[in-house]
């Protein structure tokens, strides 16, 4: 039973939560050939078609990261470049169809979590953890960066070429 689980934290349940809740989405995603690192520069693009320096200082990591990340995405068709027809110097990234219909498996693996963890805790415990979840995003200063689609990827998901 959960309850006989010693000395568990908060910040332990919620990592290894966050974790396995990763993991449900990532086996929704397999055969797509994104993993999780993928995910921070598909947010961005989620807004709409940005360059790899617009994205990199949105989410506070170098352009060389992004790049090879864009790289990557580009190689599985998830993103295309996009003629900027106001300034041919730029050179935008946007998700193809594909990167689209990988969003929305996504997306549906979440639904299905929430709709378990519903059943789980009942209406009210739903809603009274998603708020006190929401509390702990505010308190760890990520309410703005998920407001704007911009949350950087921790340390450990950083390519070599890393943060600034």
């Amino acid at each position: 039973m959960i309850e006989e689980l010693p000395d568990l934290d908060l910040a332990s349940a919620l990592t290894l939560a966050g974790d396995a809740v990763s993991g449900v989405v990532l086996a929704a995603l397999r055969g797509t050939g994104l993993r999780h690192g993928h995910g921070y520069v598909v947010q961005r693009l989620l807004v709409g078609p940005s360059t790899a320096t617009e994205i990199a200082v949105e989410l506070g990591i170098t352009q060389q990261a992004v790049s090879k990340t864009l790289k990557e995405l580009v190689g599985l068709g998830h993103v295309e470049a996009v003629p900027d027809p106001d300034d041919r110097r730029r050179h935008p990234v946007r998700l193809t169809p594909r990167g689209r219909r990988a969003v929305a498996k996504a997306r549906a693996a979440r639904r299905d979590l929430d709709a378990r963890f519903r059943d789980a805790l009942g209406d009210d415990g739903f809603e009274r953890t998603l708020a006190s979840l929401l509390i702990v995003l505010d308190s760890l200063a990520l309410a703005g960066p998920v407001r704007r689609r911009a949350v950087p990827p921790p340390a450990y998901e950083l390519p070599v070429v890393g943060c600034r």
